[in-house]
């Protein structure tokens, strides 16, 4: 049954269901169940990963973690992200908290407020982060939001990473 489990299942599925890996052997959906979970094994969960092409993928990725890893001297390191798409959403009701022998319990329907783009950065040598919202995913926030944070770094960096930062 292990073997079958590790094999491609018939048809046009894409992974043995325990109900169907039952049927196919002839014993209980339960049994396959424990067997599977006794050896650890869950056909309908996937890891995906993609391999780059690129020859000098490995360079490119030793002189990036170099930089989190080792820092030029007096150099901020960030990572910088975005998320678009957010949705602000409110509850047509509030949440009840969660209370012994009971959930947290928060109404199906909500208010929808539009969305909101979502700029971060990770000082990566302080552990902090910078953000700020947008009302749109263009290029030009992206930027704008790059600007302030070159344009005015002691609203974000610690004095002291400043200072160091600023004498050099």
């Amino acid at each position: 049954m292990l073997a079958l489990t590790c094999a491609e299942p018939p048809g046009e599925v894409t992974h043995w269901t325990g109900r169907a890996l039952a049927q196919a052997v002839g014993i209980s959906r339960r049994s396959v169940q424990r067997i599977w979970d006794a050896h650890r094994l869950q056909p309908h969960r996937v890891r995906s990963f993609k391999r780059s092409n690129d020859p000098a993928f490995a360079a490119k990725v030793e002189d990036i973690v170099g930089l989190y890893m080792d820092p030029p001297r007096h150099a901020v390191v960030l990572s910088p992200d975005e998320k678009s798409q957010i949705q602000a959403l409110e509850r047509t009701r509030p949440s009840r908290p969660v209370t012994p022998g009971r959930p947290e319990t928060r109404t199906h329907d909500y208010i929808r407020h539009g969305t909101t783009t979502l700029f971060a950065a990770l000082d990566v040598l302080e552990g902090t982060v910078i953000g700020c919202c947008m009302q749109h995913h263009r290029h030009e926030e992206f930027l704008r939001f790059l600007n302030t944070i070159e344009a005015d770094p002691c609203s974000w960096l610690p004095p002291a990473v400043f200072a160091a930062a600023t004498t050099r």
